[in-house]
């Protein structure tokens, strides 16, 4: 058996902690509780409390860009490619414990100048770049436009299921986009 390393452990503990009960609720010291290691572990493998948060937020990317691209990935024709953002995110916010956007979660309890807002403002790029890119497969008039509206859509399909409960937005998004592509296609 392989036993996880102490980054490892507080990777995971961060994650489910920061993403459950939230970032600035939980303390440090409850952060290595769960993990099991000592504290002389956090701050030489991450050096502060925000940097760990920094660490849970590129993971969480690593896991939903994967997830997304998965999707896209899986379709050939352009439109279909977009369209498969929102089956990801339908399988996402379908995910048992899915309480919205760590990215928004965690940045709505951060300073506004910190790792945290840097980490979160690195995915919506990502996010808007892969619209972006996918949107401009397709002969429509404004690209970035119609990109930037998507991104509308996938960010109230979070707020709709946190908010609303409504685990059926993302199909309802699905729906809106697919409606908005048809009306910007040439």
């Amino acid at each position: 058996m392989v036993t996880a390393t102490a980054r490892q452990r507080l990777l995971e503990a961060a994650d489910d902690l920061f993403y459950r009960v939230g970032v600035q609720t939980v303390g440090i010291d409850r952060v290595i509780e769960q993990a099991g290691v000592a504290k002389a572990s956090l701050y030489n493998t991450f050096g502060s409390k925000e940097a760990l948060v920094e660490a849970y937020l590129d993971g969480r990317r690593e896991r939903l860009t994967a997830q997304i691209m998965r999707h896209v990935s899986a379709q050939e024709d352009p439109r279909a490619r977009i369209l498969a953002v929102f089956e990801a995110l339908a399988e996402i916010v379908r995910e048992p414990g899915y309480r919205g956007c760590a990215f928004a979660l965690a940045s709505a309890e951060a300073p506004s100048d910190g790792r945290v807002i840097h980490a979160a403002a690195g995915y919506r790029a990502w996010v808007r770049t892969l619209l972006t890119d996918l949107t401009s497969t397709l002969d429509v008039a404004d690209p970035q436009l119609v990109a930037r509206q998507l991104h509308l859509l996938y960010d109230g399909t979070s707020q709709a299921v946190r908010m609303d409960r409504n685990l059926a937005a993302a199909d309802e998004a699905r729906v809106v986009a697919s409606l908005l592509l048809d009306a910007s296609v040439a």
